[in-house]
């Protein structure tokens, strides 16, 4: 069984595109495109389902069209409508050089001054002119963490850890 700590979300599942099960899916990581892998794994009802790609093409920067095997019908691609779409984290780390900023939601931020655990990104906020982490911490207080790759030290993959430099008083807020 596929485990969501082995996946980080891609996308969301839009409406259908068309009569031949083609669905419309909003993605912010297209390692799908960078990364040799021939499926994606879909939250269906609370299960990670993996849906083979048969071809798809994009539209725009966040809409791909997408087409998978044996979804053939408007209806079919209908129920699709809205589930989450996730990629293996294992997949990316070895088909890639980077990390997406998509792949480091559920690491763990480290203050590189006391070394101590700030919190578990659970997203980044790119909306704003500076970038975001938007952080758990363990006290369960939600904050805002500049995302500046001057500030990020170290990153390690396999501890799933971002230390960082978080600037002076930023805690205390």
């Amino acid at each position: 069984m596929i485990k969501k700590e082995d996946v980080y979300k891609i996308g969301r599942i839009g409406k259908p595109h068309g009569v031949h099960g083609e669905v419309q899916m909003q993605y912010s990581d297209d390692v799908f495109d960078v990364v040799d892998a021939n499926y994606l794994l879909l939250n269906v009802d609370g299960i990670l389902v993996p849906f083979f790609m048969e071809e798809y093409r994009f539209r725009s920067d966040e809409i791909v069209l997408m087409k998978f095997c044996d979804i053939n019908t408007e209806a079919q691609a209908r129920e699709l409508t809205g589930s989450e779409v996730y990629f293996p984290r294992k997949l990316a780390e070895e088909g890639t050089n980077e990390l997406s900023w998509a792949q480091i939601v559920g690491y763990s931020l480290i203050d590189n001054t006391t070394k101590k655990d700030v919190g578990t990104i659970v997203a980044v906020d790119e909306t704003t002119v500076n970038t975001l982490f938007e952080v758990n911490s363990p006290e369960g207080d939600e904050l805002l963490i500049p995302a500046s790759n001057e500030l990020i030290t170290a990153i390690n993959s396999e501890e799933k850890t971002i230390t960082i430099n978080i600037p002076e008083g930023l805690l205390d807020l």
